[in-house]
């Protein structure tokens, strides 16, 4: 198989979902080579990611020996190899449109993913809660991915922001994950997007591999201690 896509925990690494997630939903076959979270100096994770990618993070993608790194560069590439895939939409506003929302996600909401990191297999409505009463910023993101989604679903004709599943929607898949996790409050437009990307096969395959991992990572949930010995 030509292409390979190096991923870190499917529990944490939104990252990682977004190209996976793109990938299987549109049938694109690839190897997955899935590395656990370790980043001391030596470690197996670093030692095998700085084979394939000079930053050192995943997601990368392979293909016969060449390396793409960064989750937004690989949508790219794979639109150039699959075009008829389906990755962006076929209208050149839409193909703007989406890859403008894309590039916000990319960039933006810096406060929803520091406070509310992804951890697909907790349950989080009451730190979600906490959050939500103590941080104008994280409402903020959560207001303006509201607007967007509902916006864009309101002129297009769904299920999915630009009508069939692509790029775009697994941008925002780890989003999905965050909202539910949290319970942060949605309109019931952009709460039905929701529970309709759930619904995506390949998120839902990505989903219950997550919560079979039991592989606890102190770093990446600061707000929970690991369960104690013999409990």
């Amino acid at each position: 198989m030509s292409l390979q896509l190096y991923i870190g925990n499917k529990n944490y690494s939104s990252w990682s979902m977004r190209p996976w997630v793109l990938m299987r939903q549109l049938g694109i076959e690839f190897e997955e080579i899935q590395l656990r979270f370790d980043f001391n100096d030596g470690s197996p994770f670093r030692q095998t990611v700085a084979r394939v990618s000079p930053v050192g993070r995943v997601p990368v993608l392979v293909d016969k020996g060449f390396s793409v790194w960064d989750s937004l560069a690989i949508a790219e590439y794979l639109h150039e190899k699959f075009p008829a895939a389906g990755i962006w939409p076929e209208g050149l506003q839409d193909r703007a449109r989406a890859r403008s929302l894309c590039a916000e996600m990319h960039a933006g909401f810096g406060a929803l993913r520091q406070h509310c990191p992804m951890n697909v297999e907790a349950d989080l409505r009451e730190v979600g809660k906490k959050v939500w009463l103590e941080r104008d910023d994280v409402r903020r993101d959560v207001e303006r991915i509201d607007r967007m989604w509902s916006e864009q679903l309101s002129a297009g004709s769904g299920p999915m922001l630009f009508g069939r599943f692509g790029a775009v929607d697994a941008f925002y898949a780890p989003v999905c994950s965050r909202i539910r996790t949290y319970g942060l409050a949605l309109s019931d437009t952009a709460l039905a997007y929701v529970q309709r990307v759930h619904g995506l096969a390949s998120v839902q395959a990505w989903n219950d591999a997550a919560v079979v991992e039991h592989d606890f990572l102190d770093f990446d949930e600061p707000y929970r201690l690991p369960p104690s010995v013999g409990a």
